[in-house]
């Protein structure tokens, strides 16, 4: 019996060989082809069949593929839904300390887009989906209030 697995993003097809022994709910022993390893469960999504383990000392993504996961991926319903942006509005009273795009620029999720400080402390505000900058309605230096529209997208 074979089953799909996946570590650290590599496709791996498992037949048999390795003999797992569970100490508890968290640690385990693991040996394969004659050497033992000591592992440990850091996280676990049984949702999404997927578990990170630490086995000496060196961390592994592991996913286990079910049976409709070649299907949804066919249909392309586990590619991520990205936002496309539409504007910018200050989420907070403040000054704009500098601007890190220029018109015509193309943004991605978790691009720098400008700084912002309120409150002594400034506050990085980076890109929650992609868009071209297409107006730029504030400089470095203005005072904005909560809600005004700083940068437009297309």
């Amino acid at each position: 019996m074979t089953k799909q697995w996946s570590f650290d993003g590599n496709e791996i097809t498992a037949t048999s060989g390795a003999v797992v022994k569970w100490e508890n709910e968290r640690y385990f022993t693991l040996e394969f082809k004659g050497r033992v390893f000591n592992g440990e469960v850091v996280s676990l999504s049984t949702e999404n069949h997927q578990m990170e383990i630490k086995i000496n000392h060196r961390v592994f993504q592991v996913k286990k593929k079910g049976p409709l996961d070649d299907l949804i991926s066919q249909l392309g319903l586990d590619i991520p839904k990205v936002k496309k942006l539409k504007e910018l509005a200050a989420p907070m009273p403040g000054r704009i300390v500098s601007l890190a795009v220029e018109v015509g620029q193309e943004i991605e999720v978790g691009d720098e887009i400008l700084s912002l400080e309120a409150m002594k402390m400034e506050n990085v505000l980076m890109a929650e989906g992609t868009g071209k900058v297409k107006s730029i309605f504030t400089a470095p230096n203005q005072v904005v209030d909560k809600g005004a529209i700083l940068i437009e997208f297309e």
